[in-house]
């Protein structure tokens, strides 16, 4: 069994910083989600059906990036988790829709 939390962010709602003490996949459902992660110089703005993996340690801003977001987090697979990994996957997605 695994918890599964649910989260939903108004467009007026300033974002907000996450501390991430254990693996976690955010995955939006509805609207267009902000995303950056310290240390890193990207931004990411995550569509409805897309994922982002955040590894322990890191620490990230989420916000509605324009009207309502809705979002699940679950925790990751700790044997599949690289924030980085992830991060390039995403990148790599996103430059071939570019």
């Amino acid at each position: 069994m695994r918890e599964i939390r649910m989260f939903e962010m108004e467009e007026h709602e300033p974002a907000t910083v996450w501390r991430v003490s254990r693996p976690l996949v955010i995955n939006v459902t509805s609207g267009q989600l902000w995303l950056t992660v310290e240390h890193d110089s990207e931004d990411y703005w995550l569509e409805a059906g897309q994922s982002f993996t955040l590894a322990a340690g890191m620490r990230a801003w989420v916000g509605p990036s324009r009207g309502t977001v809705r979002m699940t987090v679950t925790d990751a697979d700790p044997h599949r988790v690289s924030g980085e990994r992830s991060r390039r996957s995403w990148r790599s997605r996103w430059l071939q829709a570019a």
